[in-house]
């Protein structure tokens, strides 16, 4: 049997993950984690905190077992611990009763007047910095911009606003900026919108507001990530509404993240989007080739790794989508070399792409098979689906295929609303934006919406 390193396995698990799930979902749980090590029987992975051992093992684990499988090829069992703890001995390994027991555990310390916020690090991912951050001619204005707001916080730009599809760099960016205010002395905040909204709710439930409002309106900086979540939350959205006016009164700087321009963040309310077009809207076009080269050329070396440049210009001209595309290819490419002992020749690059691509485009997906799928999935058939029926079942299945519709093929409210029996964009708008809020909060159409997406998109 080969000896692989744990490190070098769980490097191959996140280029996978990081291509499958939710990308607020991956920073904030999978980004910080590593492998620790592992045997015949278990592979060990090592995350920051007990919360986040709960939350892996209650929502992401089999996600993550299925990935670790594929890279290793053999069953194992997946354990999360903290790092720098020492490891359970056998009796201490958690079972079906001991998830249960954890998930109860969860429960009551969200009830308790724990206010974890309060006590967060304002710590920047360390491979996101502006020095790593290959400019292209699509992203230029945000870089550009980006330096700028550090250089005079509330008056350069303020709020900057930078949208793009996913992948692009906007994090990057964002944990730039802190970078670089952390240096000059500057306080900044970097959150995600799902992380605002849980500390909302939770300082609702814990009657901790004064907290929540202090803590979030100390920062010189505060640094918002992917806000379109913010979608269909209407108290969080006003809590949000609220810390914004504050900062820019008080001429502190806001950088707002989306995957759309604000004129598009049609949940949003209009007197929130009409701020964010306040200051300075900068878009980030996907990389061309000679981008997605230099990229590759980077990131490679970053990882002591030196590719032929025609192997560089395959991977780069085969996955055109995003960075984060990118830089998940280049991580499997790199782990089966040092795993598989597979040279890293075209020919292999060549396979390891035709293998990822296999899978169906979302372009090459017709709509009516979401709606063949959804109704499948709820044991009904597409003319209920798309008829007048209103009883609780069909209403939540036709809303879990409003938001495939128009979240992952990106049809307008318009069109959906045609293939649903005629139904008015509101109601689309309404009926996507409502599986959104609950995905994000962990609700139950999550896992039903995660299983439809891997009977279409496998």
């Amino acid at each position: 049997m080969i000896e692989l390193s744990s490190k070098d396995v769980w490097r191959a698990v996140l280029g996978e993950l990081e291509l499958q799930v939710p990308k607020p979902s991956f920073e904030t749980w999978l980004r910080e984690t590593e492998g620790l090590n592992h045997d015949d029987s278990r592979f060990v992975v090592g995350v920051p905190t007990p919360f986040a051992v709960e939350w892996l093992e209650l929502r992401m684990y089999q996600s993550i077992h299925r990935a670790v499988e594929r890279v290793v090829r053999r069953p194992l069992d997946v354990q999360f611990q903290v790092k720098n703890q020492a490891l359970p001995g056998p009796a201490e390994t958690a079972d079906a009763s001991g998830i249960a027991e954890a998930g109860k555990g969860l429960e009551e310390r969200e009830a308790r007047p724990a206010h974890a916020y309060a006590n967060r690090t304002r710590g920047f991912n360390q491979r996101y910095t502006f020095s790593s951050f290959v400019v292209g001619p699509g992203s230029q204005l945000a870089y550009s911009a980006s330096r700028a707001v550090v250089d005079s916080p509330g008056e350069a730009y303020n709020p900057l606003f930078i949208y793009s599809g996913v992948g692009l760099g906007k994090t990057h960016l964002l944990h730039a900026i802190g970078h670089l205010c952390a240096e000059q002395g500057v306080s900044a905040l970097y959150v995600t919108s799902e992380q605002f909204t849980n500390d909302f709710i939770s300082a609702i439930r814990n009657r901790s507001t004064e907290e929540f409002r202090d803590y979030y309106r100390s920062a010189e900086v505060l640094l918002m990530d992917d806000v379109q979540f913010l979608s269909g939350k209407e108290q969080t959205h006003e809590g949000f509404f609220h810390t914004f006016n504050d900062l820019h009164t008080s001429g502190r700087q806001v950088v707002i993240t989306s995957d759309r321009p604000p004129g598009e963040l049609v949940l949003l309310q209009d007197r929130m989007r009409s701020r964010f077009e306040w200051g300075l809207i900068a878009d980030i076009e996907p990389p061309d080739l000679e981008t997605r080269m230099a990229i590759l050329a980077f990131k490679a070396a970053q990882l002591g790794v030196k590719l032929a440049d025609g192997i560089i210009e395959l991977i780069a001209k085969r996955v055109q989508s995003n960075v984060r595309d990118l830089e998940g290819m280049l991580n499997q490419i790199l782990a089966y070399d040092r795993i598989m002992n597979i040279p890293i020749t075209y020919e292999a690059v060549s396979n390891l792409l035709d293998s990822r691509n296999s899978k169906p485009a979302k372009d090459s997906i017709a709509p009516e098979s979401i709606l063949e799928r959804v109704a499948t999935h709820y044991g009904m058939d597409t003319e209920t689906l798309s008829g007048p029926r209103r009883t609780k079942e069909v209403a939540s299945a036709r809303q879990v295929a409003m938001y495939l519709l128009m979240y992952e093929l990106e049809l307008s409210p318009t069109q959906i609303g045609r293939m649903l029996g005629g139904r008015n964009h509101a109601t689309v708008i309404h009926g996507a934006g409502k599986v959104n809020g609950d995905i994000q909060e962990g609700g139950p159409l999550r896992q039903d919406v995660l299983t439809i997406k891997e009977m279409i998109f496998s």
